[in-house]
């Protein structure tokens, strides 16, 4: 089968390998070889990005039970630790340690591997108009979810 006729949806999920086999194989270089299932993503918005937890949590669309499973396995692995809020010792923060600060490191170079080998691959309009394209499947996802509610 040529590469024109397989459909975006098996493109899109080969293609999303490639991030994940090089940020894997980072990872256990690195020792990090423990990480459950999206704990990549966890730390990766969480160090390189500044996003707060919750926010990685209610983008990976899992149940309650599923990240709170996930954040205590991040906790019990030494990635992660819970702090209370000072402003209001009811709550509680999750914050990045060293070894999760590591971890993210480790993230963003896989990630970097495999734009630097995407941008030697593609025209500088090529990677622009991949990005758009899965902006504008990003924006079909949502409406279609917001549709749904």
């Amino acid at each position: 089968m040529a590469d024109d006729d397989v459909v975006i949806p098996a493109l899109l999920r080969a293609a999303r390998g490639a991030y994940g086999v090089a940020i894997g194989k980072r990872l256990a270089a690195a020792s990090f070889d423990d990480l459950p299932r999206n704990g990549p993503f966890i730390l990766g918005g969480m160090g390189n990005h500044g996003v707060a937890a919750g926010d990685l949590v209610r983008q990976l669309g899992v149940s309650k039970q599923a990240a709170g499973q996930l954040i205590d396995t991040l906790v019990l692995r030494g990635y992660l630790e819970r702090q209370t809020n000072p402003d209001d010792r009811r709550r509680v923060t999750i914050a990045l340690t060293d070894r999760g600060r590591a971890a993210a490191t480790e993230v963003r170079a896989g990630v970097e591997e495999v734009d630097r080998e995407l941008a030697a691959r593609l025209t500088a309009e090529q990677l622009d108009g991949l990005r758009m394209g899965l902006v504008a499947l990003t924006t079909i996802r949502e409406q279609l979810e917001e549709a749904g509610r």
